[in-house]
């Protein structure tokens, strides 16, 4: 375990001019007590570590030493290969730039490692799109990725919904994320500071200027993308049921349900009843879509409130009932 954590702090050396101990605990995960204990057995093993003492110190590689990727093992070499998704790198239009770059790895392997590549796609492949729907790559894609690659501004503009009229936006471009075969820019507004997110599909027009912007380096794309999708789930619950349910109706909510109602209404469950049921507030996007969510409960669950929603369920059952005699 230590002999990789090594090998870590070597190559994250050689990525940036210096690194401070702060930030290689944070990155290896361990102490600053550790790194420095590592760093020094580095220097012993011949890696020509220094450390720059004072508040601007850190840690630095000297003499321009460079690593090589002869001590990839086969499993290490196989992942390596697997952190690309083709599908996307092609709309992107980076997929010639990414088997270029797959060639040269390939390349400095040892030649009983230079399988990997092939080993690795026989392994696993990536289908990001659901199912039942015809992947569309958004026409403007490949020059939205080319921005955020660049660092550039965009003017654009932008369909906010389907009868909805457009909206011209200047956009700094952070990232590109792919869920579910759709396609999506998280933004920041320069006149506001504010980030958001976009569906590419939903830009009519983006042309990017020569002027270039200054990332923050604070901003966590995955970390923004999930609290962003987080809020998104839970805006669409604008409304509340109640139900009892049985335990077999507990242990089947969160596949009835979407995972942010079942997340919360399991968060804060009522006590058991004599039969072991339990009454839950559920937050639901509308009484249309709860009804067809809990209908597929079954028996394991009984609609307390609202009244209407009480009311389809009480004559779902009678025309079950009819019709199964």
């Amino acid at each position: 375990m230590r002999a990789a954590r090594l090998i870590k702090m070597v190559l994250l050396l050689q990525s940036r001019p210096s690194m401070t101990a702060a930030e290689l605990a944070r990155e290896l995960e361990v102490s600053e007590r550790t790194v420095t204990r590592d760093a020094q057995a580095l220097s012993e093993a011949g890696v020509p570590v220094y450390a720059d003492r004072g508040r601007a110190g850190g840690y630095r590689l000297i003499g321009g030493y460079r690593t090589r990727l002869t001590g990839l093992a086969r499993g290490e070499a196989e992942a390596l290969f697997l952190s690309g998704v083709p599908g996307a790198l092609r709309e992107m239009g980076l997929d010639d730039a990414a088997s270029a770059a797959r060639l040269k790895v390939s390349a400095a392997l040892l030649p009983s490692l230079r399988d990997a590549s092939r080993t690795a796609a026989q392994r696993f492949h990536l289908d990001a799109p659901a199912w039942f729907r015809e992947p569309e790559t958004p026409g403007l894609l490949h020059a939205v990725a080319e921005a955020v690659w660049d660092d550039r501004r965009i003017s654009a503009r932008y369909r906010r919904g389907k009868d909805e009229d457009e909206v011209e936006r200047l956009l700094e471009p952070y990232g590109l994320v792919l869920k579910a075969g759709v396609w999506y820019l998280c933004a920041r507004e320069p006149e506001s500071g504010s980030f958001r997110v976009y569906r590419i599909d939903r830009f009519t027009a983006v042309a990017a200027g020569e002027e270039h912007f200054t990332r923050d380096d604070a901003f966590d794309l995955p970390g923004f993308w999930e609290e962003r999708a987080e809020q998104f789930a839970r805006s669409l619950l604008r409304a509340e049921v109640v139900v009892r349910l049985s335990p077999e109706g507990v242990r089947r909510l969160p596949y009835a349900l979407d995972p942010t109602s079942a997340r919360e209404a399991s968060a804060a469950p009522g006590e058991p009843d004599d039969l072991g049921w339990v009454t839950v507030t559920l937050p639901v996007e509308s009484e249309e879509v709860a009804h067809t969510q809990l209908m597929s409960l079954g028996p394991e669950v009984e609609v307390l409130s609202p009244a209407s929603l009480r009311e389809r369920f009480t004559k779902e059952a009678l025309r079950l009932a009819a019709l199964y005699g």
